[in-house]
């Protein structure tokens, strides 16, 4: 497919922001060279990735000569003069990408995006004119960009665009030995849980919802989950809070429906009228009923 669509890529308009860069893609294809063929000093004011799937050859990346086989890549910046060529008993195919990459402030670019961008910018800046193994498997991904716009896949564009990424990044770590790292973000895991539990509750606040079940899909225990109750609010226990939500839903169908209390407190959550009608006086002094009224007389 790629031999017979060397261009279908390249056909897309694929412009990329990636934290404070633009990424603009100018090539994206498979070659060949036939046995013994040679292409002579040249350089590019972009990034070109070089990727062989197949075959074998030689590179000259500045003064100096590196043989090259299935597996490898090398990366040639704006400016570095190189010169390709085939073995002369053998084919060489080579995956290329050819991206410009430039400076574009955004304010509303995710600050951990940004610096991860950067990161693997600098980094690709000052990478080794040497060839490397693609250890991480970056070749895979020309194949599935290939893919996912040959069948016109569900979100092929974000998917393609994804990979191009995907192509630096594994670039990059196929020479990484340190140096500039950044941390991915981490969670407020007493928030996080608390947030994720109230989300929980009111999705499902007119079935069972026990302490157990939901502490279940937190993955920890009953007790963990009602000490993040009390620390994010020590007034609003587990069972407070489900009430809450419980009685919010009440009181919407309330102002909103002429069902009977009945039908709205099984609806909602309540065992029965009788036990709504006691948690609604004691929560709001006054019975549903009322509340009904004063609320559908407005």
């Amino acid at each position: 497919m790629m031999f017979e669509k060397q261009d279908m890529l390249e056909r897309l308009d694929i412009t990329i922001l990636w934290g404070h860069y633009e990424i603009t893609v100018f090539r994206f294809h498979l070659t060949s060279f036939p046995p013994g063929r040679v292409v002579e000093f040249h350089n590019h004011s972009e990034f070109e990735f070089h990727f062989i799937p197949r075959g074998k050859g030689e590179v000259i990346l500045g003064d100096q000569k590196y043989p090259l086989s299935e597996g490898m890549f090398y990366l040639t910046g704006p400016g570095v003069m190189h010169r390709q060529e085939a073995a002369a008993d053998e084919s060489m195919e080579e995956l290329c990408l050819h991206v410009d990459i430039k400076k574009r402030i955004r304010d509303d670019a995710d600050l951990w995006e940004v610096a991860e961008a950067e990161t693997c910018v600098e980094k690709l800046k000052c990478l080794p004119l040497v060839p490397a193994q693609d250890y991480h498997g970056a070749m895979k991904c020309f194949r599935e960009a290939y893919e996912a716009c040959d069948g016109k896949l569900t979100g092929y564009y974000t998917s393609i665009k994804h990979l191009v990424i995907s192509i630096l990044l594994k670039a990059v770590r196929a020479y990484d030995s340190g140096g500039i790292r950044t941390e991915a973000p981490v969670r407020d895991m007493l928030t996080y849980r608390y947030q994720y539990a109230m989300q929980y509750m009111e999705a499902n606040y007119s079935g069972t919802v026990t302490l157990e079940n939901v502490a279940e899909k937190l993955n920890i225990s009953s007790r963990q989950l009602q000490r993040v109750f009390k620390q994010v609010n020590a007034e609003q226990s587990f069972s407070r809070a489900l009430e809450d939500i419980r009685l919010q839903a009440v009181c919407r169908k309330l102002e909103e429906s002429n069902y009977p209390i009945e039908q709205i407190s099984q609806s909602e959550g309540f065992t029965n009228a009788t036990y709504l009608h006691i948690v609604f006086r004691k929560r709001l002094g006054m019975t549903p009923a009322t509340y009904r009224n004063s609320k559908q007389i407005h």
